[in-house]
This record gives C-alpha cells, structure tokens and sequence, in this order.
C-alpha cells in the first residue's frame, strides 16, 4: 500500500522538485514513512520477546535493537523511492537534480576552473598515469584552456616527497603548452585535508569560480569534469555538486567483491537519498564540483578544543563543510550517474579497517558541529546519521551478547521468543539490510543491456551471490571493529592521517590473527556457549556471529592476489566497465581490464 502511495505521489512532487513546498513535501513523507516503520519493527519485536513474559534483559534487547533500526530503516526507504524513481520517473536525474534538465551539454565553458588533487605519502605513478589520462580528454576536448592543475601535497616523508617533486615536474614539463600545472607541497599537514585545500584557497582560489577536487585514488574523465562544470555554471545556488563515485575494475579479491556490492547499492540509496534531501545534499571529499566563492567564506573548519581524544583538527571534513555550504544558502546537490568518477577500494580486509578507523574517528568529531547556529535540520540529520553508522554497531554487538545469554539461560528459545514471530521479524531485516542491493538486482534483471554489463545473467547473479555471503561476513566484523575502536577511545586510542597501501598484496595468518583475535574470540564464544545449551540457535546466531568468527580467514583468502586475479578472469564481481571500457579507463591500462578481456 504504501508503495502504491509512493508511485502516485511521485510524480506531482516531481513537478515541483525545485520548490520549497516540494523538497518539504518529499521531507515530511519520507521521515512519516521512517518513523512509521521503526516503530511497528519496535512493536514486533516486544511482542516476539514477550514469549516467555517481558524481564528486564528483554527491555535491554528491544533498546539495542533500536539503536539499531535508523540506519536498516533509511536505507530501505531510500532504496525503496531510488526504485520507484529509477523504474517510473521519465527523467529519474531530473527528478533530483533539477539543473540537469537545463543543461545540453555543448554549452561553453566560460568559467575557470581549478582541478586540485590531493596527496599524501604514496608513490606517484597512479596519480601521474591517471591525471595524464584525464588532461589528454580535455586537450583533444579542446577545452583545456578553461582548467587548470593543482598538485596538493601533504607528503612528510623525504624519500617519497623527492620522487614526487621529480615526477611532477616532469609532468609540468611536459604538459606546459597545453594545461598548466603546479605543484605545492606542505611538510606539515595541519588540519589535515581540509588543511591542505584551505592553503590553496588563501593562495589561489580567488583566480578561480570552481574547483574540481579529486584524491590520490580517483579519477574522472574529461567529459564527467566539464558535464559537472556546465551545471555548476547553470545555475548560481549550485555551491557544491558531488558525482556519484563508484569502485574501480580490480583484480583484488577483496576489492572486487566488495565494489561490486557498493554499486549495487549505491544507485538506488543515493537517488532515493537525493530525492529528499534535494538542496541539503551530500559531499564525499572528491569527485565534485565546488563554487570557491561561497565555500571560502563560509566553510572553513575551525580547531576543536585540545583536550580530548576528538579534539584538535578535524579528520572528516566534507559532510561538515556541506552543511557550512547549505547553511550560507547555495545549494549541495548530487549527480547520480555511473560514469562520473572511479575511486580505489583498499585491496584488503586489513587496509580497508585502517581506512574505516581514520573515517570513524572524524566521523564522531560531526558531534561537536550538530549544533551550530543557523543549520539546517536535514544538515543536522545528515551528520546525525554518519555518526550513527557507527555509534549503531555496538548496539549490534550487544544484540549478540545479550540474546546468546538469554537462549542460553531459557530452558528452550521458544521460552525467550516467540519462533514464528522471531522469524519473521528476521526476514524483514534482512530485506531491509538488502534492499538497496535489491532495487538494482531487479532493474538489472529487467534490463537486457544492463544483464550483458555485468557479464550476462548467470554471473550476474553469481557474482550477487557471492557478494551477499560476503557482506554477512563483512558487516558484523565491523560491527565488533566499531565497538573496539569506541571502546579504546576514552583510553586515547586514536588514529592519524596515513598515506595507504593499494597495491594487490597477502596477508598472513599472524597479522590477520592479530587484528582480528578479539573478533575470532567473541565469535567462537558465542557459537560454543550455544553449541553446549541449543545448537538450534546457531544458525540464527551465525548471521552476527558468522563474521567475526571467520574474519582471521577471510583477511587472508580475499588478499591472496592470485585468488583476485582468477575472479577477475571468470568474470566474478564483474563491473559494466570491465564490460565495455569508457575511452578513459582504457587509457589506464588496467591489469583488470586485462583480465575480463580474457573471457
């Protein structure tokens, strides 16, 4: 029913989607629908613990399981109105992105535009191989006269920072008669990112009306720049526009598996997301378009109070600087097409956790922000949110813990909750967990194009199923990750801004064992603590439990880049665009790209 409500809804918020009546519209039934459905899940699952009279250990579920619920609860109505838009909007980016309706696409750029990468303690070749790719799109574009190139270094290691200075200027120097090119580096990286684009700010961002910011793992190609730029120009509340980012063909296989999960979901969320969020968008830290004006005057992030394991510079700086962008009144708004921009996933299970820490840690600074004068409610859930991805996960572990004792203690689990009840409340979080990833499988298999993209239907859909064991896996291994990380926190266990491994490379047993020896604890305990009282609850328990109790061997199976490589070759994981290479990519030489033309 409520489905039927969105698909008539739909299309008269449409017609008013630039609108302030519209975009609150769209607000107010999204967050009826969210509520609505938290607490009917909270009502079923009182009524499933209830079984055997409602304690007080049942109380503490229901409240963990709440803490839960936001995040589950948004991504499925984010998913559910991203498919609804995506099947039945007849222009689904015109739908949440208004200005696209405006643009061509053969208009003249007439605005100067910086495009600033940055970089930090890592060999320079990626960087080089694919900023030469792009510059050769907007030269033969012939619209390189309207750019121009800022390296950002924050490199503090001198051997590194050598071959850099070396490597850029050869770069420069052979680019100078068509795109001109400069290369700055800090020795200190104060502030961090947001340190480093600041200093460009004060030195050259009055030259320029926009700057395209890129990181040391992404790439857009020269017509994704200039599509961006000509809606930036197309319309002046636009202060930020961020592209959709999506995963780069690897022949990691942990890369691979994971990506290709992210860009089944991705779509779907970010179209949903963006139909209701509307001006109070999102920003990821590269692939976007930024309007310098605005951004310098308004979005500069201050120190935090010393004192405090979150005090200081602030590690996660876009979603605070969107909000900063909104609050001066232009607009942040999201393009969600595939063919914008890649980005490096980390090639395995162990860099992708230093990654996490770093964003977690920045993440839970958003706090000292919720509350600033003048904000806007949907900046503030915004920050909200990202803090609650994380915050969410020890209500998870809890969940574990506290239902494994109590099925433990109860003479049978019928006697602590209701089977049929508790079952059904099960399927119903995993559609929700799976809905995002769902909307795309649907409109993939309904579309014969989009089933040839991804290698034809049989390894489509056998690539889905390899990738959901993976993220059953993957997810409560962050959960306990989270936990860990919070945890060590009051203790002054923190993380820094280091640069990051990205090459194909093993893990070993005892560098797995060692990160993961509190996951494998927790997992073993509360699979053997039910082994010895009802092994009838170990399948249910495995859907939390199963990840951590496997992660020691799953860091080290998914590194193993013999294992990425075959995956690549058959095809497993595999992307639209290791199908049908955009001319960009194909510039890259990718050894992925290699591999899928094998099959």
């Amino acid at each position: 029913m409520v489905v039927g409500v969105l698909e008539r809804s739909a299309p008269n918020l449409e017609l008013n989607a630039g609108s302030a009546s519209g975009i609150t519209g769209r607000r107010v039934l999204f967050a009826t629908l969210v509520v609505a459905t938290i607490a009917a899940l909270l009502a079923l699952a009182g009524k499933a613990l209830s079984a055997g009279g409602f304690t007080a250990m049942d109380g503490l579920l229901l409240v963990l399981f709440g803490c839960t619920l936001p995040w589950s609860v948004i991504g499925f109505w984010n998913a559910t109105i991203g498919f609804l838009v995506m099947r039945f909007s007849p222009d689904p980016i015109g739908t949440v992105l208004p200005a696209a309706r405006n643009v061509r696409g053969d208009e003249p750029i007439t605005a100067k535009t910086a495009i600033a990468i940055f970089v930090r303690n890592e060999p320079p070749d990626r960087v080089i191989r694919n900023l030469d790719a792009m510059m050769r799109e907007l030269v033969a574009a012939d619209a390189a006269d309207r750019f121009h190139l800022y390296v950002l270094s924050d490199t503090g290691m001198a051997d590194i920072a050598k071959v850099e200075e070396e490597a850029f200027a050869k770069l420069a120097d052979e680019w100078r008669d068509h795109i001109p090119i400069v290369y700055r580096r800090r020795e200190v990286n104060t502030a961090f990112k947001a340190g480093n684009f600041w200093d460009f700010l004060q030195r050259w961002g009055d030259d320029y009306e926009f700057a395209v910011t890129l990181d040391t793992d992404s790439f857009m190609t020269a017509n994704a720049i200039m599509k961006m730029v000509r809606l930036a120009q197309s319309d002046p509340k636009l202060g930020i526009l961020q592209g959709l980012v999506v995963g780069l063909p690897s022949t990691s296989a942990f890369a691979r598996i994971f990506q290709f999960g992210m860009r089944l979901g991705m779509r779907s969320w970010t179209i949903g997301s963006a139909w209701w969020q509307g001006d109070c968008g999102p920003y990821w830290g590269h692939n976007a378009v930024i309007r310098i004006a605005p951004f310098k005057a308004h979005c500069h992030i201050p120190k935090l109070k010393e004192g405090g394991v979150l005090g200081g510079h602030v590690l996660s700086h876009d979603q605070i600087e969107a909000a900063l962008m909104r609050r001066s009144g232009y607009d942040v708004r999201v393009l969600p097409e595939e063919d914008l921009g890649w980005e490096e996933n980390p090639p395995t299970l162990l860099e992708y956790l230093r990654r996490d820490q770093r964003w977690e840690q920045g993440t839970l600074q958003y706090g000292h922000f919720l509350f600033l004068p003048r904000m806007k409610i949907v900046s503030r859930f915004q920050l909200a949110f990202a803090m609650l991805m994380f915050l969410g996960s020890p209500a998870w572990i809890g969940m574990l813990l506290v239902g494994v004792l109590a099925v433990a203690a109860a003479p049978m689990p019928a006697d602590f909750i209701d089977p049929a009840i508790g079952s059904a409340l099960m399927i119903i979080i995993l559609v929700m967990w799976f809905a995002p990833k769902i909307a795309t499988v649907l409109d993939v298999l309904t579309r014969p194009p989009l089933r040839h993209a991804f290698g034809g239907t049989a390894r489509f859909l056998a690539s889905v199923a390899s990738e959901t064991i993976f993220f059953i896996l993957l997810s409560p291994i962050m959960w306990a990750s989270h936990s860990l990380f919070l945890a060590g926190l009051p203790f002054g266990k923190v993380v820094g801004w280091i640069g990051q491994v990205r090459d194909d490379h093993t893990v070993s047993w005892s560098a797995a064992w060692q990160q993961f020896w509190p996951h494998t604890l927790l997992g073993a305990f509360c699979v053997g603590l039910l082994a010895f009282t009802h092994p009838s609850a170990i399948p249910y328990a495995l859907l939390i439990a199963g990840g951590p109790l496997l992660a020691v061997p799953l860091a080290v199976l998914t590194a193993i880049p013999s294992l990425g490589l075959a995956l690549a070759r058959i095809g497993l994981g595999r992307l639209p665009e290791e199908t049908s290479p955009p001319v960009g990519l194909n510039a890259l030489s990718l050894p992925a790209l290699n591999a899928s033309r094998l099959v």
